[in-house]
């Protein structure tokens, strides 16, 4: 698999996300959390989407002191998301905010990390349910939306582990694989018949909770922050990448 990168030194414009509002899963904290910032602080009016009220309210009242535009909140817990919740959303969105302009897939469960042969089925499954189905299911919902827009990005969370497999990384690897697949299928499938362009991004090693949960021996600020690599994810939001689909990324 081919990976691409950043153009060299990349450094968005102020307003590249001027007009657009933009959906983020995993909004809370992590990555999510400096997403919605980074494109709230590029002009976009962004949609919380968490499991933690506390958290994406947090994430609000920034955005608010920011004088960003006034974001909007929907809890959800992915785990549990139905289709009847993801078309809730998108007629919620549809009604106060009018359009969708970009969906960033940032929410992940890391699982067990153990042998494929002690693995628990329950743990696959909610691995399996978060990474993926919660993925299809948002995605399929935001299509009407998202290709109504003159232009439109879904970005899709991807890791090292989901384009080469190691072991005990398990059902969260398999989720990636999966993840990368999902992108591909869908970005052949609006390639010619939409302006929504689908490319997968791999934050690579970042001080997140679930990179010091996955290596817990590694010292945490050895890794960039989540601020440190966004502009790979405003890059892929915004319009420098237009016509660019079908990618698998690397932030660093």
């Amino acid at each position: 698999m081919q990976k691409q990168s950043l153009p060299s030194n990349y450094n968005p414009s102020p307003d590249l996300l001027k007009g657009k509002t933009i959906l983020v899963t995993g909004a809370g904290d992590g990555i999510g959390r400096s997403a919605a910032l980074a494109y709230a602080a590029h002009g976009a009016t962004v949609v919380l989407l968490g499991r933690t009220v506390e958290k994406l309210e947090a994430v609000y009242d920034e955005i608010e002191s920011a004088q960003g535009a006034q974001p909007a909140i929907f809890p959800l817990d992915l785990a549990s998301a139905t289709e009847s919740d993801c078309n809730s959303l998108r007629d919620a969105i549809e009604k106060e905010l009018g359009t969708l302009d970009g969906l960033l897939h940032n929410a992940s469960v890391l699982g067990e990390r153990r042998p494929i042969e002690s693995a628990t089925y329950a743990s696959w499954q909610e691995v399996m349910q978060v990474n993926v189905n919660a993925q299809f299911l948002l995605t399929r919902a935001m299509l009407p939306l998202l290709n109504e827009a003159p232009t439109a990005s879904i970005v899709f969370t991807s890791s090292g582990v989901g384009r080469t497999g190691r072991a005990f990384w398990g059902a969260y690897a398999v989720s990636k694989f999966a993840t990368e697949g999902f992108m591909q299928v869908l970005a052949d499938e609006l390639e010619n018949i939409s302006n929504t362009r689908v490319n997968s991004l791999n934050p690579g090693a970042t001080n997140t909770a679930m990179r010091r949960s996955a290596y817990p021996a590694e010292k945490p600020t050895s890794n960039p922050s989540p601020d440190a690599i966004m502009p790979a994810y405003l890059y892929l939001m915004g319009e420098d990448s237009a016509g660019i689909t079908g990618q698998s990324f690397d932030a660093q």
